[in-house]
C-alpha cells in the first residue's frame, strides 16, 4: 500500500516478536491451582460433556494462531468472546513449527504455548487439532514439504513405518508442550484431535491406531482423543476408531438436517460416549483464485447454528476468524484430476463473523451472537470497536533488481546440476519460486518447447549471455500452467553461439486435501525442445524466505545497476521479464499507525512485502482478490517499505496505493460463482 520513495529491497523475514514474555501469561501449573487440578475434568458421560461435574455444551470457533500476527491474538479472541463463544479450536500445522528436518520453531507467529495460554486468560476451553495432517487450506495440509523429498518415497497418512517415525520425532517435541495445559492439568485443553477428515482419504486403521498410541503415551488416558469426519456411513467407517474409546465428531454442510447425521455419529461412538457435535460448523467456505469470492447468508447460516443448539448439541464455527494465508503458505485444491488445480487466496477471510481485519460490524456477526446468547448464559466481553484503517494514499515504485540480477548474485554453492530437472523439493527449495536453466541451438524457424508436467506456473525466458547481441536481456517467450498446459513457441534470435533458456516455475501453494496431497513442486518431468529431451540443467534458488524462516542472509540492492537503469515499461511481451520493485511510505507518528490495504489494482502477479514481512500473492487480473491486508503491527513510525516482486506487467505508471479497504472486484465477469 503505501511507497512514496524508493530504498532498499531486504527480501527475508525477520521472525514476529513472541507475544509477550511467559511470565506475564497465566502458567497452566501454579501450587495454589494444586487442589483445583485434582478436582478438574473433562470428559464424557451419558451423550454428554460435562466439564468437572456439570454438563457443557461446546459453542466454539476455529481461530488460526498461524494466521493473526501475535499482537492482534488478544483482539480477535476478545471478539469471539463478544460472539458469546466459550472454546477455542485450533490447528497445529507441523510445517510452520518444523521448516527443516529438526529445526523446531516455537517462537513468534509459532508461538503456540502463548497462545493456549492466552485462550485460559480470557476463559476459553480449547479443543486442540495436533494433526500431523490437518488440510486447513494450508500449504500441504500442514506436512512439511520436505516430506516430499525424502528417499525412498514417503506414504503420507499411512502406516508406512518411515513416515510414522518423523511423525513420532515431531510429536516427541509437540505433545510435551501441550500436556501441562491440559484440563486435568489446570490448563484449557479439554480435546486432542488426531488426523482430520481421514475417512475421506483412507481406511488404514492401523496408522489411526498407531496415533492414538502415540498421544496416550504424552497426554495419558483421561484426555478426550477424538477425529473428525464428514457425516456418512462410508467416512465414518474409515475414519473413526470407537473400539479405542476415541470420541467420533462429525462435520457436514451448514443447512443440513442435524439429527440423522447425529444419530449415524452415536453408531461410530461407544454406548453413551456421543455427545452430538458438529465440529465444523460451516459460517463460510473458501475461495479459489479466479472465482467469486464465496459469501454465505447471514440468516441462514444463524438458523442452521439454532437448530444445533436448541437441542442442546454443540458446535465449533469454522471459521469464527479466518484471518490470512501470510506467506507462501495458502493451500490448493484439484478437482478431477491433479492438473485441475486451484490454489487458494491469500485471504482466508472465510466470509467469518470476525472479518480478516477483525471488523464485527457485519450481519453474520449479529446475527449468530443473537443466536448464541440464547444458550450461552455466562458473562460476554462488550462488542469491541472496528480496528480504525487508513489509507496512506500513492507510493511511487521503482525497479530494483531485475530477474537477470537476482540470478547473477547467487551464490554458485546453491546452484545444483543435473541432467534433467529435479523438482523444488529436492533442490531445497520449499516455496516461492526456483529458475531452470539450460541452452539448445536454435532454428531459424523457431522452437517449441513442451513441458509435460510442471507444478504450478512456468514462465519461459531465451537470451544471449555472451558478448553478443542483446547481452544479459531476458527475452519472454511464453508461460506454461499446469491447468492449462500448452507449448511455447521459442522465437528467433540473434544469438551466434548457443541460446540460454530459462524457466522460472513458481509454487503457488500444495494441494491440502484429497487424493493429490503429494505435490511436489517445480518441472517434474523431461524438458521437450521440438520434440527431443533436453539435457544439461542448472537450478537455480530465487531466494525469498518464508513467514517463519530466520532469515540466513539479506540481499540489498540500491537503484545502480545497469540493467535497472535502462529497464523500461512496456506493452511489448519481449520485455516482460519478473522483476523487483520498491517504494516507501510516511507515517508521521505512531498515532498514525492503523491497518491497512494495499491496492495491486494496475499490476500483474506476484508476491509482496511490508517492512520485509511477506504479506502474500497478489493477482488482481484472475481476481477476486484485489488488496492484500497490512495490520498496523507491521508497520512503524516513519519509513515504511514495501517491496514486490512482479512476474507480469507492473503498473505502467509504477503507482501503488495504500487503501482502506478490502476489495474482492477484481477478475474477469464470468468467474465462477463460490457459495456454499
Amino acid at each position: 500500500m503505501v511507497r512514496v520513495a524508493v530504498g532498499i529491497c531486504v527480501l527475508v523475514f525477520a521472525l514476529l516478536p513472541s507475544l509477550s514474555s511467559p511470565e506475564s501469561l497465566p502458567l497452566a501449573l501454579h501450587r495454589d491451582e494444586k487442589l483445583q487440578m485434582i478436582s478438574q475434568k473433562f470428559y464424557i458421560k451419558d451423550d454428554m460433556f460435562w466439564k468437572d461435574e456439570t454438563p457443557f455444551q461446546i459453542i466454539g470457533g476455529d481461530l488460526h494462531y498461524f494466521r493473526v500476527l501475535p499482537e492482534y491474538w488478544e483482539d480477535r479472541l476478545l471478539r469471539a468472546k463478544a460472539l458469546g463463544l466459550n472454546t477455542i479450536q485450533v490447528y497445529v500445522p507441523w510445517n510452520l513449527h518444523e521448516p527443516k528436518p529438526g529445526n523446531i520453531v516455537f517462537e513468534g507467529i509459532a508461538d503456540l504455548v502463548s497462545f493456549i495460554k492466552l485462550c485460559q486468560k480470557l476463559e476459553f476451553l480449547v479443543m486442540l487439532r495436533a494433526g500431523p495432517y490437518i488440510c486447513g487450506e494450508w500449504d500441504l495440509g500442514g506436512f512439511p514439504a520436505w516430506l516430499l523429498a525424502v528417499k525412498p518415497r514417503l506414504k503420507l497418512r499411512t502406516s508406512d513405518p518411515a513416515y510414522l517415525k518423523l511423525v513420532e520425532r515431531w510429536w516427541d517435541v509437540l505433545l510435551p508442550k501441550v500436556f501441562p495445559l491440559l484440563y486435568s492439568n489446570g490448563g484449557p485443553v479439554i480435546m486432542v484431535q488426531i488426523e482430520n477428515e481421514y475417512g475421506s482419504y483412507g481406511n488404514d486403521k492401523a496408522y489411526l491406531r498407531n496415533l492414538v498410541t502415540m498421544a496416550r503415551g504424552h497426554l495419558g488416558d483421561d484426555i478426550i482423543v477424538y477425529t473428525t469426519d464428514g457425516g456418512t456411513r462410508e467416512t465414518l467407517e474409515k475414519g473413526t476408531l470407537p473400539l479405542l474409546d476415541v470420541y467420533s465428531a462429525v462435520d457436514f454442510s451448514t443447512g443440513d438436517d442435524p439429527w440423522p447425521i447425529f444419530e449415524l455419529q452415536k453408531k461410530f461412538n461407544a454406548p453413551g460416549r456421543s455427545p452430538p457435535l458438529s465440529s465444523e460448523f460451516y459460517t463460510g467456505w473458501l475461495t479459489h483464485w479466479g472465482e467469486k469470492i464465496a459469501r454465505t447468508d447471514a440468516e441462514f447460516t444463524a438458523a442452521s447454528l439454532e437448530k444445533i443448539l436448541s437441542q442442546n448439541s454443540s458446535a465449533v464455527l469454522y471459521m469464527v476468524h479466518g484471518g490470512t494465508n501470510f506467506g507462501f503458505y495458502n493451500g490448493a485444491n484439484t478437482g478431477s484430476g491433479e492438473f485441475d488445480y486451484k490454489p487458494d487466496l491469500t485471504s482466508y477471510d472465510y466470509d467469518a463473523p470476525i472479518k480478516e481485519s477483525g471488523d464485527i460490524d457485519n450481519p453474520k456477526f449479529q446475527a449468530l451472537q443473537k443466536v448464541i446468547t440464547k444458550y450461552n448464559a455466562a458473562p460476554r466481553s462488550i462488542n469491541p470497536s472496528n480496528k480504525q484503517r487508513k489509507a496512506y494514499g500513492p507510493i511511487k515504485m521503482q525497479l530494483t533488481t531485475s530477474l537477470f540480477d537476482l540470478v547473477s548474485m547467487t551464490d554458485p554453492a546453491d546452484v545444483i546440476f543435473s541432467a534433467n530437472p529435479i523438482s523444488m523439493e529436492s533442490a531445497g527449495q520449499m516455496f516461492g519460486f526456483l529458475l531452470y536453466e539450460s541452452s539448445f541451438m536454435s532454428k531459424k524457424s523457431g522452437n517449441i518447447l513442451r513441458i509435460p508436467k510442471v507444478h504450478d506456473r512456468a514462465q519461459v525466458f531465451i537470451s544471449c549471455l555472451s558478448q553478443d547481441v542483446n547481452e544479459g536481456i531476458l527475452r519472454y517467450a511464453g508461460t506454461t500452467e499446469r491447468w492449462n498446459n500448452q507449448p511455447v513457441s521459442l522465437p528467433t534470435n540473434e544469438c551466434t553461439s548457443n541460446t540460454s533458456l530459462f524457466i522460472l516455475v513458481e509454487n503457488m501453494g500444495r494441494v491440502n486435501y484429497g487424493p493429490y496431497i503429494f505435490d511436489e513442486k517445480g518441472i517434474l518431468s523431461s524438458v521437450y525442445l521440438d520434440g527431443q529431451i533436453l539435457y544439461g540443467w542448472k537450478m537455480i534458488p530465487i531466494p525469498f524466505h518464508n513467514l517463519n524462516q530466520v532469515p540466513t542472509f539479506s540481499i540489498e540492492m540500491q537503484l545502480t545497476k545497469t540493467r535497472s537503469e535502462t529497464f523500461e515499461l512496456t506493452n511489448d511481451v519481449g520485455q516482460k521479464e519478473p522483476a523487483l520493485f520498491a517504494g516507501e511510505f510516511s507515517i508521521n507518528s505512531v498515532e498514525e499507525i492503523k491497518d491497512t490495504y494495499l491496492s495491486f489494482n494496475g499490476w500483474g502477479k506476484g508476491v509482496a512485502f511490508v517492512n520485509k514481512f511477506n504479506i502474500g500473492r497478489y493477482w488482481p487480473p484472475v481476481g477476486p482478490q484485489c488488496n492484500l491486508y497490512v495490520p498496523a503491527p507491521l508497520l512503524k513510525p516513519g519509513q515504511n517499505s514495501v517491496v514486490v516482486f512482479e512476474l507480469e506487467s507492473p503498473h505502467l505508471e509504477l503507482l501503488m496505493e495504500s487503501v482502506d479497504r478490502e476489495d474482492f472486484t477484481c477478475g474477469p465477469n464470468d468467474s465462477k460463482v463460490n457459495q456454499l
